[in-house]
């Protein structure tokens, strides 16, 4: 049986997006209340009866939400222009060796607008 699992964590930061054009309101210093999906698949155990405990999702991904939360994004390295799609293939980068089994990063910017990478 195939299955997909995710696990949510939130974190608040500042950012610009330095290469918006002049003027744009993204170009100014902003913050968010992001949510970010982690998004793992795989087949079912099934002597077990669950694919992966979803605290070893959050012990890897924990780490990240602390670098994440409460910082201003551009200072992080590698998040210089942290648009969504930069943030969530950042996660993806961080994620994927210790987490095989990913299948998906969803950031969540704001309540209605996101991005899906998938690697």
């Amino acid at each position: 049986m195939h299955v997909r699992l995710i696990k949510s964590f939130t974190f608040e930061a500042a950012h610009w997006l330095p290469t918006f054009p002049e003027g744009h309101k993204c170009r100014r210093m902003h913050g968010h209340s992001f949510k970010v999906d982690i998004v793992v698949a795989g087949e079912l155990d099934p002597a077990k009866g669950y694919l992966v405990d979803y605290g070893d999702i959050k012990a890897v991904t924990s780490p990240i939400e602390s670098q994440l939360d409460h910082y201003c994004l551009n200072e992080i390295k590698g998040l210089e222009n942290p648009t969504s799609e930069m943030i969530a293939k950042w996660i993806w980068d961080r994620l994927k060796p210790q987490l095989p089994m990913l299948a998906q990063v969803v950031v969540h910017e704001t309540c209605t607008s996101r991005c899906e990478y998938v690697g």
